[in-house]
């Protein structure tokens, strides 16, 4: 199945799989071939539309690593997959342009990279343009001012990713457009685009006279940690299936979650309700 030219209006399920030791929910838990295989199926079996597969983590504090140990830790996963007969979609989850580069050449189809391709050290643009692909491309920055309405800065971010693309000649209706919950936001922050998740996507649409895609990536992330009273990552499901709500009502196309199972259930019970027709 193509997932992006189909013509249903179901939210799709990015299933995350950290080849990382160190992320903030799961590092160190599927970083080995064989548990990473048999965490890719479950997902598979759980209603996984896309598998995004990371190398480093993107934690606060977290270390930062080479593109050559990055690409270690990725390439044999997603060789391993293709050889395996994996057909599901993948993502590469990095900034680095060598490493999705090299995702893309051994099996790889999308691109998601957290600094939306505007990380001074790399050129993950010209990566997207030279392989006509899809790109999920968040918005990041190194603080948590914004001298502008919160939801305006993003946007004036995405437009400078657009710019950024066409530049390159890349494809700019084959981005897909992430807010960045977690990232340069303090937790009000957070919890204010969530509650503008749908202006935002308005906004994009006016800008580019179509229907952008949208995707939310809020699973098991501070925020909710800081609403729900919840210190452990993995005790914030409820938190994060909640979020899952909100994305669908926001027409979101996409999420991206650690519990895959759990969300798909959401996304199937909100879009059968909200587009029951008598």
């Amino acid at each position: 199945m193509n997932i992006m030219n189909s013509n249903d209006n179901q939210l799709k399920i990015m299933g995350i799989l950290n080849m990382t030791p160190d992320s903030f929910s799961d590092g160190g838990n599927f970083n080995q071939l064989t548990t990473a295989l048999s965490h890719v199926q479950s997902m598979i079996d759980n209603g996984a539309d896309i598998i995004d597969i990371g190398g480093e983590s993107t934690r606060p504090n977290s270390q930062i690593i080479s593109a050559e140990e990055e690409l270690k830790r990725v390439i044999a996963i997603i060789n391993e997959l293709r050889s395996h007969g994996f057909t599901i979609p993948i993502s590469i989850d990095s900034y680095k342009d060598t490493v999705a580069d090299q995702a893309l050449k051994s099996g790889a189809d999308f691109i998601n990279d957290v600094w939306g391709f505007q990380h001074k050290n790399y050129n993950m643009a010209a990566i997207m343009a030279s392989h006509d692909c899809y790109a999920f491309v968040m918005h990041n920055q190194d603080n948590t001012t914004y001298e502008d309405d919160i939801i305006h800065s993003i946007f004036n971010f995405f437009k400078e990713t657009i710019k950024l693309t066409e530049k390159a000649g890349g494809d700019v209706k084959k981005l897909i457009f992430d807010p960045g919950i977690g990232f340069g936001k303090t937790p009000k922050q957070n919890i204010e685009v969530c509650a503008r998740l749908n202006e935002l996507r308005l906004m994009l649409n006016d800008h580019l006279s179509y229907d952008v895609n949208m995707l939310l990536g809020t699973s098991r992330k501070s925020m909710i940690g800081h609403i729900l009273q919840e210190p452990k990552p993995k005790e914030r499901l409820n938190g994060t299936l909640a979020t899952t709500a909100i994305a669908i009502q926001a027409k979101y196309n996409f999420i991206r979650v650690h519990d895959v199972k759990e969300n798909k259930q959401v996304a199937i019970m909100c879009d059968t309700i909200w587009n029951y027709k008598a």
